[in-house]
């Protein structure tokens, strides 16, 4: 991991400069093989890098908080290439780890509200449920941008992962591989790049299948009904119409299959005609026979034109983006044990344009302004399995009968920003400016944003920064399907509140300090301090068993934490670690009512509570050593646990047990074989064996208990052409 220097006019104070160095020379010998074979150098490549360093620069990161992953940092992970986007994000400061089901990740202890741009280019969101669209085997680099963002980013702002992706080379090549673990893992890979004449592509494949899909909801080793299935693919083509033209197609495919998995041993609630004795506490279909089953689909597609006149930049894009997710219930199983058996398919459509220019006016003054509109069509069709109840709302058939609960939302998002990057002095630059954003879908919203950066050059080697930014964050339109409460009275799915409002936009003003200092060339360190007071706080949970999260809102929340990083690096050895702190609460839930038990809406309506995936502590680290051709490296992950609401306890007022978790892996290279360059790896994830808790199963909007993936052991080999 690198940190990249609050001021364009630093000296380059990246703590990983031996990657950066590596990449150069990788680059070189690329350029000397091309040369010596007989091929001329191509000016595409002069072309690329040109164009490559304009698109970078329509995004301004003045005075936020820049972390960035490359190449050299993905290959000292225990599955390199092979491991989960979300896993890898977990090595940067800020970021908590959760379950799979419930966001995967936290960035300064929100709730997803993460954005995530491939080449400049905003990526729709999809419905997620537990997979990962995107696949780490395409990434470049990665810069992770937090704190008081620009006017250019808005909507998802606790964190932007923009990534840059691999390309062709001058010389045509691949890579292909496979990675085999425990749990029955298998993922075989492949990657093909090349330029010809004016034409860059590089395209990526892979398929994993293994028996861990999900997390345990039991401390054992393998779980029960645990299998999973997924495929990913990714383009990036580039045509060079001319050396200041670039047109470019990206995109995307992922196809996840997941069993549910079984928690043996359950009693039934309900009875089921031929199937069960409740009173008894039997059934004749075990807890630990049930099939449930959830497919998840998200395609994207988007065409850039990319340009560059001088002074003047410029980047319009068009994206399309469609995501499925299809929950299919165990029909006897889920009646029998929860009373309610719900076929749920929810998929969305989303097609839009994103235009970023950038003008220099003069050397002290960079205007960069935008516009993005997407359409959003989102679906919800339910087919739901009840049980009629009585006046006291006990049981009172044992006949199910099928509510059809579907449908339907086209919703609307348009933004514009305008912003100024204003050198004042030498050791001072000031990024000021203003956003609007406007919502039409569930609620019509819309909100004024401004937005001031300053970062300050204190002495060579240390740089401070400060920002203020006004934040408008609309929720999610493919979750925040609204559900017609009246179809279910007087059945088993009936909510005990019978109000849920539509969920509202959240708005947010943020304060964010920091300061990076380079010690030596070998040493750099930074600390970074921030604080949100939140209105219609946005938070999301699990309510049912389709594993489709559902937002609602807090009346008001708060936010803070403090960041604190260092990064080592010698010519054969380096290391990271990182430390946050952090603390997020929440008051008076004001939408989604229907979700929850009234004793719950009564005390929070009264007290702030600790939302469910706050994280008091979380420190990760790492180290590498170079012998040759061969790496060792290792990392470790601690969290002091999320929140648990203990019995008879209020909401998410308890924590779960604290963890650690190390990792180890071994690689070696085999140069110009045969069969081109080969890798071995080696790794072993949970080194120690241990048994963790995620989650519970208690706290607010918490679906199911989850026990973190013990002790793997992964062998993988990949060769290169």
């Amino acid at each position: 991991m690198q940190r990249t220097p609050q001021l364009r006019t630093l000296p380059l104070l990246i703590a990983g400069a031996f990657y950066a160095h590596h990449a150069v020379a990788d680059d070189a010998t690329a350029a000397a093989a091309a040369t010596a074979d007989g091929s001329p150098m191509q000016q595409v490549e002069v072309t690329a890098a040109h164009l490559k360093n304009a698109r970078i620069d329509l995004s301004p990161n003045i005075g936020t908080t820049v972390y960035s992953i490359d190449r050299h940092m993905i290959d000292q992970l225990g599955q390199g290439d092979s491991t989960p986007f979300n896993e890898v994000l977990l090595r940067l400061p800020g970021v908590s780890q959760d379950s799979k089901g419930s966001g995967s990740i936290h960035v300064r202890d929100d709730h997803a509200n993460v954005q995530y741009r491939v080449n400049g280019v905003q990526l729709p969101e999809s419905i997620t449920g537990f997979g990962q669209s995107i696949d780490t085997r395409f990434v470049q680099q990665i810069d992770f941008v937090t704190g008081a963002l620009p006017a250019q980013y808005g909507l998802r702002t606790s964190g932007i992962v923009d990534i840059q992706t691999k390309e062709g080379t001058t010389k045509p090549g691949g890579r292909i591989g496979v990675l085999v673990g425990s749990h029955d893992y298998v993922e075989p890979s492949a990657e093909f790049f090349g330029t010809q004449g004016p034409f860059n592509y590089y395209l990526s494949g892979s398929y994993v299948s293994n028996a861990l899909g999900i997390e345990n909801p039991l401390p054992t080793r393998s779980a029960l009904h645990d299998r999973t299935k997924q495929s990913k693919s990714f383009g990036a083509l580039s045509w060079f119409l001319d050396d200041q033209t670039r047109l470019g197609l990206m995109f995307g495919t992922y196809n996840g299959r997941f069993q549910i998995p079984n928690n043996p041993d359950q009693a039934p609630g309900f009875s089921l005609t031929g199937q069960s004795d409740a009173d008894a506490g039997t059934s004749k279909l075990a807890s630990s026979q049930l099939d449930e089953r959830q497919r998840e689909v998200n395609r994207f597609l988007v065409l850039s034109l990319q340009k560059s006149v001088g002074d003047l930049n410029y980047q319009v894009s068009a994206f399309h983006q469609y995501s499925e997710l299809h929950y299919t219930p165990d029909p006897v199983g889920d009646l029998v044990y929860n009373g309610v058996a719900s076929d749920t398919l929810r998929s969305n459509s989303s097609s839009g344009l994103q235009f970023d220019t950038s003008y220099k006016l003069n050397d002290s003054h960079t205007v960069r302004a935008g516009l993005a509109y997407s359409r959003q069509n989102t679906h919800s069709d339910n087919s739901v399995a009840v049980f009629d109840t009585d006046g006291s709302g006990a049981q009172a058939s044992t006949d199910p009968r099928t509510i059809i609960d579907n449908s339907s939302k086209t919703g609307k998002l348009s933004s514009f920003y305008l912003q100024d990057e204003w050198h004042i002095a030498a050791p001072l630059t000031l990024n000021y400016g203003v956003r609007f954003d406007k919502v039409s879908a569930f609620v019509d919203e819309q909100q004024w944003s401004p937005r001031v950066n300053l970062a300050y050059q204190v002495a060579k080697g240390t740089a401070l920064h400060a920002g203020y930014s006004r934040y408008f964050t609309p929720p999610p339109q493919e979750l925040a399907a609204q559900s017609s409460i009246d179809k279910y009275a007087n059945t088993t799915n009936a909510p005990e509140v019978a109000v849920s409002d539509n969920v509202k936009a959240e708005r947010t003003n943020y304060y964010d300090v920091g300061v990076s200092h380079q010690f030596n060339e070998q040493l750099t360190v930074t600390a970074d301090a921030y604080y949100k007071k939140i209105r219609n706080m946005l938070d999301e949970g699990q309510f049912g068993q389709a594993l489709i999260l559902s937002p609602f809102n807090y009346d008001r929340g708060y936010a803070k934490g403090l960041e604190l990083s260092a990064v080592y690096n010698r010519s054969n050895w380096g290391g990271f670690l990182n430390l946050t702190t952090q603390q997020a609460k929440g008051q008076n839930i004001i939408s989604g009512q229907s979700l929850f038990a009234p004793d719950e809406l009564a005390y929070i309506a009264n007290h702030y509570i600790y939302v469910d995936h706050d994280q008091t502590y979380t420190v990760s680290g790492g180290a590498h050593y170079h012998l040759g051709d061969t790496q060792l490296s290792g990392d470790f992950l601690y969290g002091s646990g999320l929140r648990l609401t203990p019995d008879g306890g209020a909401p998410n007022s308890g924590t779960l047990p604290h963890y650690t978790t190390v990792n180890l892996s071994l690689t070696h290279n085999w140069k110009n074989t045969a069969v081109g360059n080969i890798e071995g790896r080696l790794a072993l994830v949970n080194v120690f064996d241990k048994s963790y808790l995620l989650r519970d199963g208690s706290g607010v909007g918490v679906g199911a208990p989850q026990y973190g993936a013990r002790r793997t052991l992964y062998a993988g080999i990949s060769t290169s052409f």
